[in-house]
C-alpha cells in the first residue's frame, strides 16, 4: 500500500477518534469531515449512506416517541418498580433482567434510564451493595439492544445479512439466548462483589454525616399507587406497541407470508427493512389514533431527541467508513483471508476495539459488518460476534456517569484511572460470555 492509503487511514482513524470525543451529533459531524476529506481530497468515490439502516432507525424512533407522549414508558417504569420491590433481595439479578427488558422492547438503551434510580434505592433499602445491580444493569442495558428486533443496531444487521439469506428470527435465535447467558454470567460474577453496604467506609462516613438518607417512605405506598394510576389509553398504547413488534418478528420469521411480486423474471419479496419500517409508522398512527395522543406530545420526548442524535451518528461515521472501506475493499479481503481461514473469531476483538473508540455499537455494525460478510466471515459467526459491538462501556458514557449520581451510598465509582471503574469487569465478562453463547448456539441456528 502506498502513502495515500495510510494518509487516508489516519484521516479515518483522527475522525473517529475526535468524534468519539463528543458522540452523537459530533461523531456523525466527524465522520461528515472525513468524507469530505476522502472525497474532495483525495478523490476517491463516495459509498452509499446506509439509507435502509437510517430509515429503520427513524420509523422506530417515531413509534417509541408516540409511545412515550402516551405515557406507556411511564406506565412500564411502575410496572418495573412493583416488580423490584416484590423481591428485593434478588435485586443483583432481576434489576439488571428488568431494565435490560425495557431495551430489548423499545431498541434504545435510553429507556433503561427511569429504571437506574429504582434499582439502586431499593439495593440499598434492602441492605445489598448498589454497585453489584447497578453496574450490571448499566452493562446489560447497553448489550440488550443486540437482542431487539427494534433496535438500530440489529437493523444494521438485518440490512448487511439479509443478501444473504439471513432472517431476523435467525439473529435473534442466537442474540437472545446469547444476551441472556451473558445477562446471568454477569450477574453472577458481582453477586458477591465488594464489601457489604453496611461494611463498606464510604458508605458509613455518608451515614455518619447525614448525606444518606432513605427516600422510600412505605407509609405513602397507597397514596403513590393512587396518584400512579395509568391514563386512559396509556396501556393500550403499550399493548399496539407490542403488537407492532410481534407483528414484525412474525412476518419477518415466516417469510412465507410475505407478498412478492414478479420483476424482470425474478421473484422479489418484501425486505424485512421495509416491513419494519411500515409496521413501525403505523403502530405510531394507531397509538396517536386510540390512545389520544396530544399533538404536542409526538416527538417532545427525550426518547425522539436521543434517537435522532444516533441517526446523525450512524449516518456520518457509517458513510465515511463506507466509502474507505469500499475503496479498498479487495486489498482487506486479501489481506484478512488467512484470518478467515484459521481465526475468523478474531473479527470480534476488532469490532470490540472499534465500539470502544466511537461509542456507538449501530454505527459499529453498520460500519463493520458488511466488511465482515465481504470478507468471507460465515454470517452465523457474524451473528455470534454481535455482542462485540458493544464494547461503548470502556470510557465511561452518559449511563455510567449518571448511574454513579444515582447510587447515593457512594459504592458505585468510576476511578481515578478513568478505565477502573464499577462498570468495566462485568462489561468484560457478559461480552465474553455473550459471544461464547452465541457462538455455540450459531451452530444449531445456522
Amino acid at each position: 500500500m502506498g502513502i495515500e492509503f495510510w494518509l487516508q487511514l489516519a484521516v479515518v482513524l483522527l475522525c473517529i477518534g475526535v468524534g468519539g470525543r463528543f458522540g452523537g451529533v459530533g461523531l456523525g459531524a466527524a465522520g461528515g469531515l472525513g468524507v469530505c476529506i476522502l472525497v474532495l481530497g483525495f478523490g476517491l468515490q463516495p459509498a452509499s449512506p446506509p439509507i435502509t439502516v437510517l430509515l429503520i432507525i427513524i420509523a422506530v424512533i417515531a413509534c417509541t416517541s408516540v409511545l412515550q407522549g402516551a405515557g406507556g414508558l411511564d406506565f412500564l417504569v411502575r410496572v418495573a418498580e412493583k416488580l423490584l420491590r416484590k423481591k428485593p433481595s434478588a435485586i443483583t439479578f432481576l434489576g439488571p433482567l428488568i431494565s435490560s427488558m425495557f431495551v430489548v422492547f423499545c431498541g434504545t438503551s435510553y429507556v433503561a434510564f427511569a429504571v437506574y434510580p429504582v434499582i439502586a434505592e431499593v439495593a440499598a433499602e434492602a441492605k445489598i451493595r448498589p454497585e453489584r445491580p447497578m453496574s450490571m444493569a448499566v452493562i446489560a442495558s447497553g448489550i440488550a439492544i443486540t437482542a431487539s428486533p427494534m433496535s438500530a443496531a440489529t437493523a444494521g444487521m438485518i440490512a448487511t445479512l439479509s443478501m444473504y439469506g439471513v432472517s431476523l428470527f435467525q439473529i435473534l435465535a442466537v442474540s437472545m439466548p446469547a444476551f441472556l447467558i451473558g445477562t446471568l454470567a454477569g450477574c453472577a460474577f458481582v453477586y458477591k462483589r465488594g464489601l457489604e453496604l453496611e461494611q463498606d467506609p464510604e458508605f458509613q462516613r455518608r451515614v455518619a454525616s447525614g448525606e444518606y438518607k432513605l427516600l422510600h417512605d412505605e407509609v405513602d405506598e397507597p397514596e403513590q399507587a393512587a396518584s400512579a394510576e395509568p391514563q386512559k389509553g396509556t396501556k393500550r398504547s403499550v399493548a399496539i406497541f407490542g403488537l407492532g413488534v410481534a407483528t414484525v418478528i412474525l412476518f419477518g420469521t415466516f417469510k412465507t407470508l410475505l407478498p412478492s411480486w414478479d420483476v424482470d423474471g425474478k421473484t422479489v419479496v418484501l425486505s424485512t427493512p421495509m416491513l419494519i419500517q411500515m409496521v413501525m409508522l403505523a403502530a405510531a398512527l394507531f397509538i396517536i389514533v386510540f390512545a389520544k395522543v396530544p399533538s404536542d406530545k409526538f416527538a417532545s420526548g427525550s426518547v425522539f431527541r436521543s434517537g435522532l442524535i444516533g441517526v446523525v451518528g450512524v449516518f456520518g461515521i457509517s458513510w465515511m467508513t463506507g466509502t474507505f472501506f469500499s475503496a479498498y475493499q479487495t486489498f482487506f479481503e486479501t489481506s484478512f483471508e488467512g484470518m478467515v481461514e484459521t481465526a475468523p473469531m478474531a473479527f470480534g476483538l476488532i469490532l470490540f476495539c472499534f465500539s470502544s473508540v466511537i461509542f456507538s455499537p449501530s454505527a459499529t455494525v453498520s460500519a463493520l459488518m458488511p466488511l465482515g460478510a465481504a470478507m468471507g466471515i460465515p454470517p452465523g459467526l457474524l451473528v455470534a460476534m454481535y455482542p462485540a459491538t458493544c464494547g461503548d462501556f470502556i470510557v465511561p458514557g452518559a449511563g455510567q456517569i449518571g448511574c454513579v449520581s444515582f447510587d447515593r451510598t457512594g459504592t458505585t465509582k468510576l476511578g481515578t484511572y478513568v478505565v477502573n471503574h464499577s462498570y468495566i469487569m462485568p462489561g468484560f465478562v457478559m461480552v465474553i460470555s455473550a459471544v461464547a453463547g452465541g457462538y455455540f448456539i450459531s451452530q444449531f441456528v445456522f
